[in-house]
């Protein structure tokens, strides 16, 4: 069963990112994600938030919605990190990976982010729910396998 721990909803826009790092990297601690994974939890916060900031409202205002929980079936020892927005329907994950075997001149703009969201991430998966977008990230506070 899934346990909510904590919530917050902030404002759309870059000056807010420090609140959300702080919260996430908070909860995730408290919930005993392992120290070795905060610095990719914090990376794969950043881009999301920036980039609801950055596209999702096309310069209007809007909201993030940060919504933690653990005992997240079928991960039980897991920190999950739901991060929502109400901008037009799009998923993160849809963008494909980047070709890393290239040279960084030779690469398109973009695509790193996600990258690094996956990489970062023990699991990760988007829904449309209720007229948000519904990134989830999942971090597992034990070493197992990834599923």
């Amino acid at each position: 069963m899934d346990t909510v721990r904590s919530t917050m909803d902030l404002p759309a826009t870059l000056d807010h990112l420090p609140h959300a790092l702080a919260f996430a990297e908070k909860e995730a601690e408290a919930a005993g994600v392992m120290q070795k994974k905060l610095t990719g939890l914090s990376l794969a916060v950043e881009e999301a938030f920036v980039n609801i900031c950055t596209h999702a409202y096309k310069g209007g205002a809007g909201q993030v919605e940060l919504a933690c929980f653990t005992g997240f079936e079928p991960f039980p020892h897991s920190f999950v990190l739901e991060i929502s927005d109400y901008g037009p329907e799009f998923d993160l994950l849809s963008i494909p990976e980047p070709d890393t075997s290239l040279g960084i001149e030779e690469r398109e703009i973009g695509g790193l982010g996600v990258h690094f969201i996956r990489h970062f991430t023990d699991h990760t998966d988007w829904r449309r729910e209720n007229g948000k977008n519904i990134l989830r990230l999942i971090f597992h506070c034990k070493d197992v396998q990834r599923g």
